[in-house]
C-alpha cells in the first residue's frame, strides 16, 4: 500500500519535532527516512503536493531548510482510513491501523458499531481474538459456532423463542409409524451462496462426508443408511428409533457446506473474508428465508482494545459493546440474561476419590461461598443453583469423610477457571489435601492425552437453543466422559440414552434426559458451578438485537435506521 508508505514517511519526519518547525538539512532528513537524498527530496515534493507539509531550502551546500507541518500524522491517518472504507477496502483500513493500543482506539471506534457505508448498513463488531477457521463439524468457540449458524444452513433450524427445531432447508418431514424411517422434503429454492442451484445430491454427499467425524458418526450413531429416494428429498433410515433426529439436524454442527468448498453454504450471510484481522459477512440474495436487513456485518480482530487499562467498553468476551467512541456513555444494554450454559467440575470414577469424598468437595464448593468470593469482575458469573431450570442440585448431609492427601484436577478455559483452580487449591490445602493444577490450553478437551489421569476435571459448558438436547450431544460426544466414567458406566450411560430418544412425546423425553443427569449429580460425577451473565449494549441507532442462547445476536434482525441526510457515516 503506497499510501501507507508516504504516511510512515511522514511520521518519521514528524516525530523529532512532534509537529514543531524543524531546521534541518536534507541529509539528516534522508538518514531519517533510511532513504538516499535524491529520495529525500523526491518525498519532500510529494507530501508539499499533498499538502502535508512545507519545505524551504536554503542554497549551499549543507545549508538548513525550514521543514513546517501543515496536518498531523494522526489526522491523515483518519482521512486515509475513512476514504478506504467508503470505497471498501477494509484490509487497507487493517493496515492503516498497525498502532499502539491507545491510537488504535481512537483511531477505530468511530468506525465501529452501526454504520451506512456507500449507501450499505454495516454492522463492525470489536473482537478481541482471531476466530478459528469455520470447519464443518463442532467448533470449540460460541463465535464460530454462531457465526456457522448464520453462514451455514441445515435440513431443520433453531427459531428465536423455540425449543422445537422449524424447517430449513427442508419445509418440512414426516416420519414412519415405527420411528425408523425419516422423510426430509426440501425447498426447491435453494442457492448456494455462489448463486447456483442446491442439489439434492450435494447435501447428501455433504451429511456423508460429516459423518466421517468420530463426533458427528456418534451423534448419529443410530442412522444407519441416508439416501434420496426421488428429487427434493433426504431420507434417513435408522437402526432404532430417535426422535431427537430433527433436534440433531439443527444442531450448528450438522449444517451443511457446498461439497467442493467448506466455506461455502446457503445460509443467511455469505462469507466474503476471513483473515486473522477482519472477518467480513455479506447477505446472501438468494437466501430461502427471511432476508437479512443488514448488507454486512464485520468483525474487527483488535485486541489492544480489550487491553483493561485503556478503560473501553470491550473487556469481555461475553459482554458485547456495539458503538462509537463518542457514544459509549450512552450505551445502554439492549439484551441481558444469565447463559443456560456452565463452568462445571467432574469427577473422575475409579479414581482416587469416593462418592463420598466426591459429595464433601462438591458440597464444599456450593455451600462455602467460594465461587460468590471470585475475584472477577461485578456481574460478570452468578453460582449455580440449577443445571437447567427445573433441574435441581442434589443435597446432601454434611459429610465429614477425610479427602485424600493429594489430588490433580484438571481444567481448560474460559480464563475464569484460571481464578477458580486457585481458589480451590488454597480451599483444599486448608483441609490438608494438596491439589496438583493442570492447564489444558483450549476451549475443550481435544488434544488433551492426560486427561484420564485426573481426579478432577473443570470445564466450560456452551448450551445451544435447546437446552435438554445440548445436554444429550454432550453426554454422546464429548471428550470428557470416556475419560472421566468406568466402561461400565459408559456403555450404561448409551444404553438408557438409547431408551431416552425412543420416546415421541417431548415432555417424557426432556424428563428422562434429567433423570439420567440427576443421577449422575447425585453421585458425584458431575456439577455446576456458575453460570456467565451474557450482555449486548448498544447505542440508540442500532435496533433488533436480542440475545440468544449463544451470547450473540441473530444478524439477520440487526437493522439500522438511514443516516439523516450529508451525514452519512464512514
Amino acid at each position: 500500500m503506497r499510501l501507507l508508505n508516504r504516511l510512515n514517511q511522514f511520521q518519521r519526519l514528524w516525530q523529532p519535532s512532534a509537529g514543531s518547525p524543524q531546521q534541518t538539512t536534507v541529509a539528516e532528513l534522508a538518514a531519517r527516512c533510511f532513504c538516499s537524498e535524491r529520495h529525500a527530496r523526491s518525498l519532500l515534493r510529494q507530501l508539499e503536493e499533498a499538502g502535508w507539509l512545507t519545505w524551504q531550502a536554503q542554497s549551499g551546500r549543507g545549508k538548513r531548510g525550514t521543514l513546517t507541518f501543515l496536518v498531523s500524522p494522526q489526522s491523515v491517518r483518519a482521512g486515509m482510513m475513512e476514504k478506504v472504507l467508503r470505497l471498501g477496502e477494509h484490509h487497507n483500513a487493517l493496515a492503516l491501523a498497525q498502532l499502539a493500543p491507545e491510537q488504535l482506539r481512537h483511531l477505530l471506534t468511530p468506525f465501529l458499531g452501526g454504520q451506512w457505508q456507500n449507501d450499505t448498513p454495516t454492522l463492525r463488531i470489536p473482537y478481541y481474538r482471531p476466530l478459528e477457521p469455520l470447519t464443518p463439524g463442532f467448533l470449540p468457540g460460541r463465535a464460530e459456532q454462531h457465526l456457522a449458524s448464520q453462514i451455514f444452513a441445515g435440513l431443520t433450524r433453531f427459531e428465536a423463542a423455540s425449543l422445537r427445531p422449524h424447517g430449513d432447508l427442508a419445509h418440512h418431514w414426516e416420519v414412519s409409524s415405527d420411528g425408523l424411517t425419516w422423510r426430509f422434503y426440501l425447498r426447491s429454492t435453494l442457492h448456494w451462496h455462489d448463486g447456483k442451484p442446491v442439489e439434492t445430491a450435494q447435501l447428501l454427499t455433504s451429511f456423508t462426508h460429516l459423518l466421517t467425524q468420530p463426533a458427528l458418526r456418534q451423534l448419529f450413531s443410530s442412522v444407519k443408511t441416508v439416501d434420496s429416494p426421488h428429487a427434493r428429498c433426504l431420507r434417513f433410515t435408522l437402526f432404532r428409533p430417535d426422535y431427537w433426529l430433527p433436534w440433531r439436524l439443527a444442531s450448528y454442527c450438522s449444517f451443511l457446506a457446498h461439497p467442493d468448498d467448506n466455506q461455502t453454504g446457503c445460509g443467511p450471510f455469505r462469507l466474503t473474508a476471513f483473515t486473522p484481522e477482519l472477518v467480513r459477512l455479506e447477505s446472501h440474495e438468494f437466501y430461502h428465508l427471511q432476508h437479512p436487513l443488514l448488507k454486512a456485518v464485520e468483525y474487527w480482530i483488535t485486541p489492544q482494545l480489550f487491553d483493561r487499562a485503556l478503560g473501553t467498553s470491550c473487556r469481555h468476551p461475553v459482554q458485547i459493546a456495539l458503538g462509537q467512541e463518542e457514544e459509549l456513555a450512552h450505551l445502554r444494554p439492549v439484551s441481558n440474561s444469565i447463559s443456560l450454559g456452565f463452568c462445571y467440575l467432574g469427577v473422575r470414577q475409579a479414581g482416587r476419590l469416593s462418592i463420598a469424598q466426591a459429595r464433601r468437595l462438591i458440597s464444599l464448593i456450593h455451600q462455602s461461598g467460594m465461587i460468590d468470593a471470585l475475584p472477577l469482575d461485578e456481574g460478570l458469573i452468578t453460582p449455580s443453583r440449577e443445571m437447567l431450570p427445573g433441574w435441581e442440585l442434589p443435597q446432601w448431609p454434611p459429610q465429614s469423610v477425610q479427602l485424600p492427601p493429594r489430588l490433580t484436577l484438571f481444567y481448560h478455559l474460559p480464563v475464569e477457571l484460571h481464578v477458580m483452580a486457585q481458589q480451590l487449591r488454597e480451599q483444599l490445602a486448608s483441609l490438608g489435601c494438596e491439589l496438583i493444577l493442570h492447564f489444558h490450553d483450549a476451549k475443550n478437551w481435544d488434544g488433551c492425552g492426560e486427561l484420564g489421569k485426573a481426579d478432577m476435571v473443570m470445564g466450560d459448558r456452551l448450551i445451544g437453543e435447546a437446552p435438554e438436547y445440548t445436554l444429550e450431544q454432550w453426554l454422546r460426544c464429548d471428550a470428557l466422559w470416556p475419560n472421566l466414567l468406568t466402561l461400565a458406566q459408559q456403555q450404561h450411560l448409551f444404553a438408557t440414552l438409547d431408551s431416552v430418544q425412543r420416546y415421541p412425546d417431548d415432555e417424557t423425553r426432556n424428563a428422562a434426559l434429567k433423570a439420567v443427569f440427576y443421577e449422575m449429580m447425585s453421585a458425584g460425577i458431575i456439577t455446576p458451578l456458575f453460570n456467565y451473565r451474557y450482555q449486548i449494549s448498544a447505542p440508540p441507532g442500532i435496533n433488533g438485537v436480542e440475545l440468544n442462547a449463544r451470547g450473540w445476536f441473530d444478524f439477520t434482525r440487526a437493522w439500522l435506521p438511514p443516516p439523516e441526510q450529508g451525514k452519512e457515516a464512514g
